[in-house]
């Protein structure tokens, strides 16, 4: 029997009800480890391949259109299936549901790190994983760079980038726009230069007939028209103004809560090729000009973010809960509640933006049923994305060190535990959990042995 033979000999599966589709998605957001690549990986498993909600081609019509939006590509693509089946509710669920457990679990963990993090054992496991954190950031910028630094032009852009920030100090917003005013120019002058293929493939084989299938006609409610894209971003504009107005109004403009609402709302629009490229922006902001947090500090958060499910850009909960914390929003006795609200506002303003674009971008997208690719402004964006993060990496790896600053003491510990986390990750390919515990459980010994050897 035939491939074709075989798939309409099976029936559609039954329409899962919101309840049955909200199950899944919270049980999604208590596994979806292994970052963005992994997260889209459990989802085509679950969604297309065992219980056939939405077909191949459809889920990757969905992924294109999310890679190319800045946001977590993999809670943007929960959103979007949830929203197609159920409606706004369902994308609203899906979407919240994705980074519901990480926010609980992050702020319990955020809470066990300022109240414990002298304790010997929490600050040997510590000291173990920064290292690790730092070569996590050079393996990331390596597996971008692979991947889009295909010719000269767009390695300058992302030299030219590493030099801004870190030579001249430039904003990265600033440094965004030069890089797609850059790749605009690229596309028109060098157009087969600044091409990027499609990267996710063709369609390999189909797991049989879907409930959303190729064919399957656009609901009515995924449809576009002028009028609903118009009450979407009103809704979500209204939304925003009244938690930052309320910020405002209660606390004054200049309040931690409310730049926090101002700062991360900025963030979430910047994160154009992934989580990693908007940290060196909120590295600005938060340990810089802020001062929510310490750089140590900012090194530890995204430990914590790399060993928690859901998307990495959780670890601004983590950066919100110090800052509230650290500054005692609600005086000295209140210092949990001050950082799991910080936690929460930061959160709220980092996601709302995703939220908006699925929404009012989704019935657009199934109006096309084409294949996105990344635009040349964007190719252009993402080759700065990589010296970014090479910067980003330069700043880890100083705090880690050389913890004393340059005229102390060099931290030969922690080079070594970088250099094997390093290898381990870019040459083994060995998952980041493993690698960050086993760096953690080195620096736990070496905190413990240290007072053998002095």
């Amino acid at each position: 029997m035939s491939e074709t033979d075989d798939r309409t000999a099976l029936a559609a599966p039954e329409p899962p009800t919101l309840r049955q589709a909200s199950a899944y998605w919270l049980q999604l957001g208590c596994i979806s480890f292994g970052g963005p690549a992994g997260q889209i990986a459990l989802m085509h498993e679950e969604l297309v391949e065992r219980r056939r909600w939405i077909s191949e081609k459809r889920f990757l019509h969905a992924l294109n259109y999310c890679m190319v939006l800045p946001g977590p590509e993999a809670q943007q693509l929960a959103t979007y299936i949830g929203w197609l089946m159920h409606r706004t509710w369902g994308g609203l669920i899906a979407g919240g549901l994705f980074v519901l457990p990480s926010l609980l679990l992050l702020i319990a963990l955020s809470w066990a790190y300022m109240a414990y993090g002298n304790v010997p054992v929490v600050a040997g496991l510590f000291y173990g994983i920064k290292p690790a954190v730092t070569a996590i950031v050079v393996a990331a910028a390596w597996r971008i760079g692979s991947r889009v630094l295909r010719n000269g032009w767009l390695w300058a852009i992302a030299v030219a980038a590493f030099l801004a920030i870190f030579a001249l100090g430039l904003p990265f917003p600033l440094i965004v726009l030069g890089a797609g005013l850059a790749g605009w120019l690229g596309g028109r002058f060098l157009p087969a230069r600044f091409a990027v293929g499609g990267g996710h493939g063709a369609v390999q084989k189909r797991a049989g007939p879907a409930l959303i299938d190729d064919q399957t006609p656009t609901p009515a409610h995924a449809r576009f028209g002028w009028g609903r894209l118009g009450r979407v971003v009103g809704a979500c504009l209204a939304l925003w103004l009244i938690a930052i107005g309320a910020l405002a109004f209660a606390f004054g403009w200049d309040a931690v809560l409310t730049q926090m609402g101002w700062f991360f709302t900025k963030a979430a629009l910047l994160t154009f090729g992934g989580a990693y490229a908007v940290l060196p922006y909120v590295y600005q902001g938060a340990v810089d000009h802020y001062h929510w947090l310490t750089a140590p500090q900012m090194i530890d958060g995204l430990a914590l973010g790399e060993t928690t499910p859901g998307p990495l850009i959780m670890v601004v909960s983590f950066v919100g809960f110090v800052g509230g914390w650290t500054h005692a929003l609600f005086g000295a006795d209140s210092l949990f509640v001050a950082g799991a609200a910080a936690a929460a506002v930061v959160t709220f303003f980092t996601f709302l933006p995703s939220f908006l674009f699925i929404l009012a971008g989704g019935p657009f997208i199934e109006s096309t049923h084409g294949r996105l690719g990344f635009t040349a402004p964007l190719t252009g964006i993402t080759a700065a994305v990589v010296g970014v993060i090479v910067n980003l990496a330069v700043f880890f790896g100083y705090h880690v060190l050389w913890p004393a600053g340059l005229s102390g003491r060099f931290d030969a510990l922690s080079a070594v535990i970088g250099v094997v986390a390093g290898i381990a990750l870019i040459r083994f390919k060995v998952g980041v959990i493993r690698v960050v515990l086993v760096a953690g459980l080195v620096g736990v010994a070496a905190t413990f042995a240290r007072p053998f050897f002095t």
